[in-house]
């Protein structure tokens, strides 16, 4: 049961596998007990599950009881317990809990070191989820030197083409992504593709990814013809080799929309995002959080359509459901939050604009701090309201702090 469960998680079909996962689950509590190792194995398994359904909160909940139960049972070095410690910190990640994320994982990457050794592999993994962490709260420069760190001993001591080394150069692609070195991250990414076309082959999931990032950092270039070629083999490989409505598949299409919206063909990139938010919708839910960023990238394509009405109303969408879900304060939240802001602008209702732009850089500045990107990002947007307002002393005031 749970082998079939597994399959039907590695397929995106999540509530088929949750059902089952939860039939072993209680089967397990009921003849092994709640503190049995399988017990907990299905536990762990199950708020997996949860998770790749953005169910985060359930997921949380559980993994913390899986931790604490190991940590009693097995003791703080067991490598069981150890995986409930980063289970629960990729959790706390996702929900934009970065000061809990930060508070745990130096703490496993301590017992790591000194059960698994510097070099372990299990100790890299943390470290290399350290620098994601660092990546996320805005602190660019200390993912850049971990992530630089990881990939130079994997090197060493796996060798360039063996598969964590790999991942680690994605994720350091991925800081000088977000950083706007664009050319390093460009190179990184396409060394991670040929390796991984030569050692796993064309059509492998893991080539496909490395592919789609790699057109990603195209598409930021400029270079929107290599995006869209490189977009379209890898959503013509996934279609053939996971079928039309794998979550894989459907990111593919996404980023195609994408490009298109960047190409300026917004009938194309409406078309494509309309039909990824039918079957996420249907496959996943209304509140799975892939769901809602295919609503976001469809009301981004109305806005610049001018199809302004459209695109209020389905950032209004998306904003309930997001504060219901994941809370007022989470990134998602506030960017949609931005987003609506800018809209309102856009429709030269400049109060609106202001009042919830506003609220934004508060919430923002409170959360992840004035020198967070997405907290310059908001007063950048503040800026632009209040020149359209004609108040061009404060939009100056504000405009020397982001500088």
């Amino acid at each position: 049961m749970a082998n079939l469960a597994s399959m039907l998680s590695d397929q995106g079909r999540w509530k088929d596998a949750e059902e089952l996962e939860d039939q072993v689950l209680k089967l397990r509590k009921t003849r092994l007990g709640d503190k049995h190792p399988d017990t907990l194995i299905s536990m762990a398994i199950l708020a997996s599950t949860y998770w790749s359904q953005g169910r985060w909160r359930e997921a949380e909940k559980l993994e913390k009881k899986v931790l604490e139960t190991r940590e009693k049972v097995l003791g703080s070095d067991h490598p069981h317990t150890l995986s409930s410690m980063a289970n629960l910190v990729s959790t706390y990640r996702s929900q934009g809990k970065w000061g809990a994320a930060v508070e745990l994982e130096p703490d496993d990457l301590e017992i790591r070191k000194r059960v698994l050794g510097k070099k372990g592999l299990q100790t890299l993994a943390i470290m290399a989820n350290l620098a994601s962490t660092y990546r996320d709260q805005g602190g660019w420069e200390k993912a850049k030197d971990l992530g630089l760190k990881v990939k130079e001993i994997m090197e060493n001591v796996l060798g360039k083409e063996h598969q964590d080394t790999l991942n680690s150069m994605a994720g350091l692609a991925k800081t000088y992504w977000i950083q706007g070195r664009l050319k390093q991250a460009k190179e990184l990414e396409m060394e991670v593709w040929k390796m991984k076309k030569k050692v796993l082959g064309e059509e492998h999931p893991d080539t496909l990814t490395s592919a789609s990032d790699l057109a990603i950092t195209y598409r930021d270039q400029g270079r929107l013809n290599k995006a869209e070629e490189l977009e379209k083999k890898a959503l013509e490989m996934r279609n053939k080799a996971l079928g039309k409505e794998h979550p894989d598949t459907l990111s593919s299409m996404s980023a195609l929309a994408s490009t298109y919206f960047e190409q300026g063909r917004w009938d194309e990139a409406e078309e494509l995002e309309k039909k990824v938010l039918d079957v996420r919708k249907r496959t996943l839910g209304e509140e799975h959080p892939d769901t809602l960023t295919s609503a976001s990238g469809l009301a981004m394509t109305y806005r610049d359509q001018g199809k302004l009405n459209e695109a209020e109303h389905q950032f209004l969408e998306v904003i309930e459901i997001r504060k219901r879900v994941l809370g007022e304060e989470h990134p998602d939240t506030l960017t949609s939050m931005s987003a609506l802001a800018i809209t309102y602008g856009e429709q030269r209702r400049l109060n609106e604009a202001e009042q919830l732009g506003s609220q934004v850089l508060k919430t923002r500045e409170r959360v992840l701090g004035e020198e967070h990107p997405r907290t310059l990002s908001s007063i950048s947007g503040l800026v632009i309201t209040y020149r359209d307002q004609g108040r061009w002393d404060e939009a100056e005031e504000l405009e020397k702090k982001v500088l």
